[in-house]
């Protein structure tokens, strides 16, 4: 029996952006005068880099790169992007005309934006929530968590052809007859980052994204002890004998980079 897909939960919680900038030789110091901060004010943004307690409702984050690292998905501006600014709201009004106007405050670099939706959480029940959410650390202010990391990705149409209750099950770990555990799933394989990666995940606001588009943009913050173990839960995920979801996956780009408190300061 097929299972309809249209159970799934389809209101949008909030809105947000990853513009993306490679700055130009020499072009450091024009870049930096641009009128960004004034942008931001008017439309209502306020830093990240201060948090404490979570997201700001009109959020506004400037991260400086560390590396980038190639994957599966050719992505030439997130791989070579200097500058990652993250927009987010409750609303898709001021992200989208953050957007459009910031093309033209740093003209002639052209931004790249990738981004989605937040929706309600579509394959957690009550024990699964307490697990994944109950100890999340949310977001904390720059100098406590300084790490940023940007991963988009696409899932195969092989994974968008099952139902949701099959995709359901690659949460979970797997037994065979004799109750012994054949794999951990998503869930076990990222149990480590629970406590001290911050993570958030926007969605294609259609499933699957358009051609050239991702499904899943997911970006993670962290104290410098703990990226090390960013990596581990990383390298779990991508294990397919732990973690058989990660056969549907094609990754872009990891971008790594520092959160800093404002725009001048991307090009100090």
């Amino acid at each position: 029996m097929a299972l309809s897909n249209d159970v799934l939960p389809r209101e949008v919680l909030r809105h947000g952006a990853y513009v993306c900038l490679t700055v130009p030789s020499g072009g450091r110091r024009a870049l930096a005068a641009a009128a960004v901060p004034a942008l931001a004010d008017r439309l209502g943004f306020r830093s990240e880099f201060e948090a404490e307690g979570g997201h700001p409702s009109d959020a506004i984050a400037f991260l400086r790169r560390v590396d980038a690292t190639p994957a599966d998905i050719a992505d030439g501006d997130l791989l070579a992007a200097d500058v990652v600014v993250h927009v987010a709201s409750a609303s898709a009004e001021p992200v989208d005309a953050f957007c459009t106007e910031v093309a033209g405050l740093v003209a002639p670099v052209r931004p790249a934006v990738v981004g989605g939706v937040v929706r309600p959480t579509s394959y957690t029940g009550g024990a699964m929530h307490t697990f994944a959410y109950a100890h999340q650390v949310v977001q904390q202010p720059g100098p406590a968590m300084p790490n940023a990391f940007l991963l988009p990705m696409r899932k195969t149409a092989e994974w968008w052809a099952k139902d949701w209750m099959e995709r359901h099950t690659y949460l979970l770990p797997r037994y065979d007859d004799a109750g012994r555990m054949r794999s951990e799933g998503h869930a076990l394989a990222a149990a480590a980052g629970v406590s001290c990666l911050m993570r958030r995940t926007y969605k294609s606001p259609t499933e699957p994204a358009p051609e050239g588009s991702y499904d899943f943009v997911t970006y993670f913050e962290c104290a410098d002890a703990d990226v090390a173990t960013f990596h581990r839960v990383c390298a779990s995920l991508r294990d397919v004998t732990r973690n058989p979801e990660w056969r549907f996956v094609r990754e872009g780009p990891t971008w790594h980079g520092r959160r800093v408190r404002g725009w001048p300061e991307l090009f100090a």
